[in-house]
Protein backbone atom coordinates (compact mmCIF):
# COMPACT_ATOMS: atom_id res chain seq x y z
CA UNK A 1 0.00 0.00 0.00
CA UNK A 2 1.35 3.41 -0.98
CA UNK A 3 0.35 6.42 1.09
CA UNK A 4 1.44 10.04 1.38
CA UNK A 5 3.35 10.46 4.62
CA UNK A 6 4.40 13.96 5.72
CA UNK A 7 4.81 13.12 9.40
CA UNK A 8 7.55 15.11 11.11
CA UNK A 9 7.50 17.89 8.51
CA UNK A 10 6.36 21.48 8.74
CA UNK A 11 4.51 23.15 5.87
CA UNK A 12 3.75 26.81 5.32
CA UNK A 13 0.77 27.51 3.07
CA UNK A 14 0.47 31.13 1.99
CA UNK A 15 -3.10 32.21 1.48
CA UNK A 16 -4.01 29.18 3.53
CA UNK A 17 -7.24 30.47 5.02
CA UNK A 18 -9.70 29.98 2.16
CA UNK A 19 -10.45 28.32 -1.15
CA UNK A 20 -7.55 26.31 -2.48
CA UNK A 21 -5.35 27.29 0.46
CA UNK A 22 -7.79 25.92 2.98
CA UNK A 23 -8.00 22.59 1.17
CA UNK A 24 -4.20 22.45 0.88
CA UNK A 25 -3.69 23.22 4.57
CA UNK A 26 -6.17 20.58 5.71
CA UNK A 27 -4.88 17.95 3.25
CA UNK A 28 -1.24 18.47 4.22
CA UNK A 29 -2.24 18.15 7.88
CA UNK A 30 -4.19 14.97 7.13
CA UNK A 31 -0.99 13.57 5.60
CA UNK A 32 0.82 14.25 8.89
CA UNK A 33 2.43 17.65 8.40
CA UNK A 34 2.33 20.42 10.96
CA UNK A 35 0.85 23.38 9.11
CA UNK A 36 1.45 27.11 9.31
CA UNK A 37 -1.69 28.71 7.87
CA UNK A 38 -0.81 32.12 6.45
CA UNK A 39 -3.32 34.88 5.83
CA UNK A 40 -3.21 38.56 4.85
CA UNK A 41 -6.79 39.32 5.85
CA UNK A 42 -9.39 37.02 7.32
CA UNK A 43 -8.05 36.02 10.70
CA UNK A 44 -11.31 34.28 11.59
CA UNK A 45 -11.13 32.11 8.47
CA UNK A 46 -7.51 31.17 9.18
CA UNK A 47 -8.30 30.27 12.78
CA UNK A 48 -11.25 28.16 11.55
CA UNK A 49 -8.83 26.17 9.37
CA UNK A 50 -6.56 25.68 12.38
CA UNK A 51 -9.49 24.44 14.47
CA UNK A 52 -10.52 21.97 11.77
CA UNK A 53 -6.99 20.60 11.62
CA UNK A 54 -6.78 20.30 15.41
CA UNK A 55 -10.17 18.59 15.60
CA UNK A 56 -8.85 15.99 13.20
CA UNK A 57 -5.82 15.41 15.44
CA UNK A 58 -3.35 17.58 13.57
CA UNK A 59 -1.22 20.55 14.56
CA UNK A 60 -1.52 24.01 13.02
CA UNK A 61 -1.17 27.70 13.75
CA UNK A 62 -2.26 30.84 11.92
CA UNK A 63 0.20 33.57 10.93
CA UNK A 64 -0.52 36.99 9.42
CA UNK A 65 1.81 38.73 6.95
CA UNK A 66 1.88 40.84 3.80
CA UNK A 67 3.90 38.64 1.45
CA UNK A 68 4.58 41.57 -0.88
CA UNK A 69 6.77 43.05 1.90
CA UNK A 70 10.16 41.29 2.15
CA UNK A 71 10.66 42.30 5.78
CA UNK A 72 7.24 40.95 6.71
CA UNK A 73 8.07 37.69 4.91
CA UNK A 74 11.32 37.28 6.83
CA UNK A 75 9.42 37.85 10.07
CA UNK A 76 6.79 35.33 9.00
CA UNK A 77 9.40 32.64 8.35
CA UNK A 78 11.11 33.40 11.66
CA UNK A 79 7.78 33.08 13.49
CA UNK A 80 7.03 29.77 11.78
CA UNK A 81 10.50 28.50 12.61
CA UNK A 82 10.12 29.43 16.27
CA UNK A 83 6.67 27.85 16.49
CA UNK A 84 7.49 24.57 14.73
CA UNK A 85 11.26 24.26 14.89
CA UNK A 86 11.88 24.56 11.16
CA UNK A 87 10.36 24.55 7.69
CA UNK A 88 10.30 21.65 5.24
CA UNK A 89 7.56 22.56 2.77
CA UNK A 90 6.57 25.92 1.31
CA UNK A 91 3.37 26.22 -0.71
CA UNK A 92 3.31 29.59 -2.48
CA UNK A 93 -0.43 29.75 -2.96
CA UNK A 94 -1.44 33.33 -2.09
CA UNK A 95 -2.41 35.40 -5.10
CA UNK A 96 -4.85 37.75 -6.76
CA UNK A 97 -6.04 38.34 -10.31
CA UNK A 98 -6.69 42.09 -10.00
CA UNK A 99 -9.29 44.21 -11.80
CA UNK A 100 -10.26 43.51 -15.41
CA UNK A 101 -8.79 46.16 -17.69
CA UNK A 102 -7.15 46.31 -21.09
CA UNK A 103 -3.59 47.59 -21.29
CA UNK A 104 -3.81 51.33 -21.78
CA UNK A 105 -7.09 51.54 -19.92
CA UNK A 106 -5.65 50.00 -16.78
CA UNK A 107 -4.13 51.48 -13.63
CA UNK A 108 -0.35 50.88 -13.46
CA UNK A 109 -0.49 50.77 -9.67
CA UNK A 110 -3.10 47.99 -9.80
CA UNK A 111 -0.91 46.12 -12.32
CA UNK A 112 2.11 46.47 -10.04
CA UNK A 113 0.11 45.24 -7.03
CA UNK A 114 -0.71 41.97 -8.81
CA UNK A 115 2.97 41.49 -9.69
CA UNK A 116 3.96 42.28 -6.10
CA UNK A 117 1.64 39.64 -4.65
CA UNK A 118 1.73 36.95 -7.35
CA UNK A 119 5.41 37.06 -8.35
CA UNK A 120 7.45 39.02 -5.84
CA UNK A 121 5.61 37.41 -2.92
CA UNK A 122 6.61 33.85 -3.92
CA UNK A 123 10.13 35.08 -4.59
CA UNK A 124 10.43 36.63 -1.12
CA UNK A 125 8.97 33.51 0.51
CA UNK A 126 11.18 31.12 -1.47
CA UNK A 127 14.27 33.20 -0.76
CA UNK A 128 13.60 33.13 2.98
CA UNK A 129 12.73 29.42 2.91
CA UNK A 130 15.84 28.32 1.03
CA UNK A 131 18.21 29.66 3.66
CA UNK A 132 16.44 27.44 6.16
CA UNK A 133 15.96 24.36 3.98
CA UNK A 134 19.54 24.16 2.79
CA UNK A 135 20.71 23.69 6.37
CA UNK A 136 18.75 20.41 6.40
CA UNK A 137 19.73 19.52 2.82
CA UNK A 138 16.04 18.89 2.25
CA UNK A 139 12.98 20.91 1.28
CA UNK A 140 10.13 21.30 -1.18
CA UNK A 141 8.71 24.48 -2.67
CA UNK A 142 5.47 24.30 -4.64
CA UNK A 143 4.58 27.44 -6.57
CA UNK A 144 0.91 27.65 -7.47
CA UNK A 145 0.66 29.20 -10.92
CA UNK A 146 -2.38 28.76 -13.18
CA UNK A 147 -3.31 27.50 -16.61
CA UNK A 148 -2.79 31.16 -17.45
CA UNK A 149 0.94 30.66 -17.31
CA UNK A 150 0.18 29.09 -20.73
CA UNK A 151 -3.12 30.64 -21.85
CA UNK A 152 -3.54 34.41 -22.45
CA UNK A 153 -6.45 36.05 -20.64
CA UNK A 154 -7.79 39.28 -22.05
CA UNK A 155 -7.97 42.04 -19.45
CA UNK A 156 -5.69 40.30 -16.96
CA UNK A 157 -2.22 40.92 -18.35
CA UNK A 158 -0.69 41.43 -14.91
CA UNK A 159 -1.99 38.08 -13.69
CA UNK A 160 -0.86 36.14 -16.76
CA UNK A 161 2.53 37.85 -16.73
CA UNK A 162 3.01 37.06 -13.06
CA UNK A 163 2.03 33.40 -13.47
CA UNK A 164 4.25 32.93 -16.53
CA UNK A 165 7.08 34.60 -14.63
CA UNK A 166 6.49 32.34 -11.64
CA UNK A 167 6.77 29.33 -13.93
CA UNK A 168 10.22 30.36 -15.17
CA UNK A 169 11.23 31.31 -11.63
CA UNK A 170 10.30 27.75 -10.62
CA UNK A 171 12.55 26.26 -13.27
CA UNK A 172 15.47 28.56 -12.51
CA UNK A 173 15.19 28.09 -8.76
CA UNK A 174 15.00 24.32 -9.19
CA UNK A 175 18.19 24.47 -11.22
CA UNK A 176 19.91 26.53 -8.53
CA UNK A 177 18.86 24.37 -5.59
CA UNK A 178 18.85 20.79 -6.90
CA UNK A 179 22.28 20.08 -5.41
CA UNK A 180 21.07 21.42 -2.05
CA UNK A 181 18.40 18.75 -1.70
CA UNK A 182 15.59 21.20 -2.47
CA UNK A 183 12.91 20.48 -5.05
CA UNK A 184 10.92 23.29 -6.67
CA UNK A 185 7.76 22.49 -8.61
CA UNK A 186 4.91 24.52 -10.08
CA UNK A 187 1.28 23.46 -10.00
CA UNK A 188 -1.13 25.04 -12.48
CA UNK A 189 -4.80 24.73 -11.49
CA UNK A 190 -7.49 25.21 -14.09
CA UNK A 191 -11.03 26.27 -13.26
CA UNK A 192 -11.63 25.20 -9.66
CA UNK A 193 -14.88 25.67 -7.76
CA UNK A 194 -13.81 28.16 -5.10
CA UNK A 195 -15.48 31.29 -3.68
CA UNK A 196 -13.25 33.56 -5.79
CA UNK A 197 -15.02 32.45 -8.99
CA UNK A 198 -18.48 31.85 -7.55
CA UNK A 199 -19.95 34.47 -9.88
CA UNK A 200 -19.04 32.17 -12.77
CA UNK A 201 -20.30 28.84 -11.47
CA UNK A 202 -23.43 30.45 -10.01
CA UNK A 203 -24.40 31.71 -13.47
CA UNK A 204 -25.71 28.87 -15.68
CA UNK A 205 -24.69 30.58 -18.93
CA UNK A 206 -21.19 31.43 -17.71
CA UNK A 207 -20.78 27.92 -16.34
CA UNK A 208 -21.92 26.37 -19.63
CA UNK A 209 -19.38 28.45 -21.54
CA UNK A 210 -16.61 27.55 -19.09
CA UNK A 211 -17.40 23.84 -19.19
CA UNK A 212 -16.86 23.92 -22.97
CA UNK A 213 -13.28 24.96 -22.29
CA UNK A 214 -12.64 21.91 -20.08
CA UNK A 215 -12.22 18.48 -21.66
CA UNK A 216 -13.72 16.75 -18.61
CA UNK A 217 -16.72 19.07 -18.76
CA UNK A 218 -16.72 20.22 -15.15
CA UNK A 219 -14.96 22.46 -12.67
CA UNK A 220 -12.36 20.93 -10.41
CA UNK A 221 -12.70 20.59 -6.66
CA UNK A 222 -10.25 22.23 -4.24
CA UNK A 223 -9.57 18.81 -2.72
CA UNK A 224 -8.43 17.50 -6.10
CA UNK A 225 -5.77 20.20 -6.32
CA UNK A 226 -4.81 19.79 -2.67
CA UNK A 227 -4.19 16.06 -3.13
CA UNK A 228 -1.67 16.82 -5.88
CA UNK A 229 0.04 19.40 -3.66
CA UNK A 230 0.43 16.77 -0.93
CA UNK A 231 1.87 14.31 -3.46
CA UNK A 232 4.36 16.86 -4.80
CA UNK A 233 5.42 17.74 -1.26
CA UNK A 234 6.02 14.09 -0.38
CA UNK A 235 8.88 11.69 -1.08
CA UNK A 236 6.64 9.97 -3.63
CA UNK A 237 7.61 12.88 -5.90
CA UNK A 238 11.29 12.77 -4.96
CA UNK A 239 12.48 12.78 -8.59
CA UNK A 240 10.26 15.66 -9.75
CA UNK A 241 11.65 19.19 -9.91
CA UNK A 242 11.69 22.20 -12.19
CA UNK A 243 8.45 21.54 -14.02
CA UNK A 244 4.77 22.50 -14.00
CA UNK A 245 2.04 19.97 -13.35
CA UNK A 246 -1.35 21.10 -14.65
CA UNK A 247 -4.45 20.10 -12.69
CA UNK A 248 -7.01 21.41 -15.12
CA UNK A 249 -9.40 18.67 -16.26
CA UNK A 250 -7.90 18.90 -19.74
CA UNK A 251 -8.24 22.63 -20.34
CA UNK A 252 -4.77 22.77 -21.86
CA UNK A 253 -5.57 20.15 -24.51
CA UNK A 254 -8.01 22.55 -26.17
CA UNK A 255 -11.31 20.62 -26.15
CA UNK A 256 -12.76 22.87 -28.86
CA UNK A 257 -10.43 21.09 -31.30
CA UNK A 258 -11.73 17.59 -30.57
CA UNK A 259 -13.96 17.76 -33.63
CA UNK A 260 -11.28 19.08 -35.96
CA UNK A 261 -9.19 22.18 -36.49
Amino acid sequence: MISIDLAGRTALVTGGSGGLGRAMSETLAAAGAEVAVHYRKGQEEAEAVVRNIEKAGGKARAFAADISDPEAVEQLLSNVERAFGGLDILINNAGMDGPHALVGDDDPQAWEKVIAVDLLGPYYCARAAISRMEKKKHGVIVNVTSVHEFIPWEGYSAYTSAKAGLSMFTKTLAQETADKGIRVVALAPGAIKTPINQSVWDDPESLKDLDKKISMGRLGKPEEVAAVVAFLASDLASYITGTTLAVDGGMLIYPDFRHGG
